[in-house]
């Protein structure tokens, strides 16, 4: 059995051990952030430097990112090579492992002294377009920072963590059907605030979903 798919498999009884990993539960979006909190249903919000007038002529479901509150669903259209969706989107929970479960994970501990992983669960639901034919790219734009920076991406290590699904299992999905993708990223051990963020490319800002590590 592999040393990443030893600790994937442990995890799933880390509810009752509390050792493994820490479900960390979403905290509310701040009226202080970049911008006003998503509605449920539109998500996004006005980015800022923004005019007001701007952002009233531009409809809701158009805006760019902004901060979410816990279960806060955020719509965008996105690009399946060549294949026009609209998502809703998610994050769900972020699951935190410990310095133990960065020795089986990582190849060479010593490089990743001091990090633990945190596995971002998001939800994925098709609201409209597609149907995407197979593998998509949505979930690869999952990323997490804790403390505000961006923690370091660990390739292939949520492919079978528990409630996580792969993507190139994923055939001919449909409007109304939803999918779970996760990432797992190397994060400083003891960070306070976990934000799991998504963009449909790099010229739009974020959605941004915060858990507090308590």
């Amino acid at each position: 059995m592999s040393k990443k798919k030893l600790w994937l498999r442990s995890a799933a009884s880390a509810a009752s051990a509390g050792v493994l990993a820490l479900a960390l539960t979403a905290c509310g979006g701040s009226d202080d952030g970049d911008g006003a909190s998503a509605s449920t249903d539109k998500g996004g919000s006005v980015s800022e430097g923004k005019g007001k007038e701007k952002a009233e002529e531009q409809p809701e479901e158009e805006k760019g990112g902004g901060e979410l509150a816990a279960g806060e669903k955020a719509t965008s259209e996105f690009d399946e090579d060549g294949t026009k969706v609209t998502y809703e989107i998610v994050a769900q929970k972020v699951d935190v492992g410990t310095a133990a479960d960065t020795e089986k994970l990582v190849s060479d501990p010593k490089k990743a002294a001091g990090l633990v992983p945190a596995v971002a669960h998001v939800e994925f639901t098709v609201k409209d377009g597609g149907p995407v034919a197979d593998y998509p790219d949505a979930g690869r734009e999952i990323q997490v920072y804790a403390d505000g920076q961006r923690g370091t991406i660990l390739i292939g290590a949520s492919d079978d963590a528990p409630g996580c699904e792969k993507s190139t299992d994923v055939k001919d999905w449909k409007a109304g059907e939803s999918h779970v993708f996760c990432d797992t990223y190397m994060v400083p051990e003891g960070a306070k605030e976990l934000t799991v963020q998504w963009a449909p490319d790099r010229d739009t800002d974020p959605f941004v979903w915060k858990f507090e590590n308590s």
